[in-house]
């Protein structure tokens, strides 16, 4: 798994992507990605605040 993510292994998934895709879906996959990564960290901080408000009605009690 050393250099998984190296640049040019990188530049090959894109270019298998844009041969899948096509460029005209490019911009609508990449706002569903944008999308769907914007809503898992809302998640992610809503559940914190939720633990969180938990943690200090336990304090209190």
């Amino acid at each position: 798994m050393d250099g998984l993510l190296q640049p040019i292994h990188l530049f090959f998934i894109l270019l298998i992507v844009l041969i899948l895709f096509g460029p005209g879906k490019l911009p609508e996959l990449g706002k569903g990605l944008g999308k769907g990564i914007r809503d898992f960290k809302d998640a992610l901080r809503g559940g914190m605040a939720a633990s969180d408000e938990h943690k200090e009605e336990e304090k209190k009690a």
